[in-house]
């Protein structure tokens, strides 16, 4: 699903943020990535969903280099990928229903066929009574509940999260996770950004060690 080959991060002309990188993720696998603040959590996300390019090494993402992809199929590959972005990234000239149904609307589906869907979603979510909202009149925690919908609405082949459970409750932090973990028993595949431990070690998975720019791969928790 994604192959890091001795990958390193540079912004500018200071010191590498991310060092030789090197791990495999399996298909229908699920990881976190867990460090500090500052440790590249956020920098190693941007590189799996294919927001930026390694200043040296290699990545493969669904077994394609992603150096010898052209633009037009790099465009078309992004929407295998389930993005849950910290800043939210809704657009405010759409309601919440539009701004989940968007990804769909994108893939060419047409509206008679995931209308009910997408409300099923919103109702899963919390969200059931604000589908016609604006999004910039919804709290932090709700605009996160409506990015991972959107994320998600596709059921793509890779979801990458980060920080997903930041801005809600624990009760909906819970009900998040197991949005997840029926995604991952079905296929897709999942990494999630966290420093939120307790969720760690109720839903146990190997961890993304990031430390000093450098990676490990640990054991689920006990």
């Amino acid at each position: 699903m994604i192959h890091f080959d001795e990958v390193a991060l540079r912004y500018g002309s200071g010191a590498e943020t991310l060092s030789d990188v090197s791990f495999e993720l399996e298909p229908g696998s699920f990881h976190y990535v867990v460090g500090p603040s500052g440790a590249g959590k956020s920098s190693l996300l941007k590189l799996m969903y294919l927001a930026m390019a390694p200043t040296r090494g290699r990545i493969s993402v669904f077994g394609r280099d992603v150096a010898d992809i052209p633009r037009d199929e790099m465009a078309i590959l992004r929407r295998r990928i389930g993005v849950v972005f910290q800043e939210f990234r809704l657009l405010a000239h759409l309601n919440v229903f539009q701004n989940v149904a968007l990804p769909l609307k994108v893939t060419g589906k047409r509206e008679p066929k995931w209308q009910a869907h997408v409300r099923e979603l919103l109702e899963w979510v919390g969200l059931g009574d604000k589908i016609e909202a604006d999004p910039l009149t919804l709290s932090g925690g709700e605009q996160q509940r409506v990015a991972i919908a959107r994320a998600v609405i596709t059921r793509p082949n890779l979801i990458i999260a980060d920080e997903p459970t930041g801005n809600v409750d624990d009760r909906m932090a819970i009900r998040l996770m197991y949005l997840f973990e029926e995604l991952n028993k079905v296929g897709t595949t999942v990494v999630v950004a966290t420093h939120n431990e307790s969720l760690v070690r109720r839903f146990p998975h190997p961890l993304m060690q990031l430390g000093d720019g450098r990676l490990d791969i640990l054991p689920p928790p006990d």
